[in-house]
């Protein structure tokens, strides 16, 4: 795919999203009152779910971040620093091999 369509693509999925949270928002119309032990939220039960989910997706979001990416950034980082101490024309020793997994035929 080419950067436009990529671009297309993801406008269509936001624009799904959208419309997805408004259908959601309408059709759940009734008032909720939420109940934080220090605060007492009142709203409807279409935006109660809506930032319910949208919470949940933050917050995995920041949770495989610091538990993938951010240790895959320091090994790069780490992996770099390596080459350019190693000098040009030669290689870093290698850090580690990725093993295959077996098949569950195997087994």
């Amino acid at each position: 795919m080419t950067e436009i369509d990529m671009r297309l693509f993801r406008i269509l999925i936001a624009l799904a999203c959208v419309a997805a949270g408004a259908i959601v928002g309408a059709l759940n119309r009734d008032l909720v009152s939420i109940d934080l032990a220090f605060v007492r939220i009142g709203t409807t039960l279409g935006v109660a779910v809506l930032v319910s989910l949208l919470s949940g997706v933050l917050l995995g979001g920041m949770a495989i971040a610091a538990s993938v990416v951010l240790p895959l950034r320091r090994r790069l980082a780490r992996l770099e620093r390596a080459r350019r101490e190693a000098g040009p024309g030669t290689s870093p020793p290698l850090v580690s091999r990725v093993e295959p997994v077996p098949d569950a035929e195997a087994r």
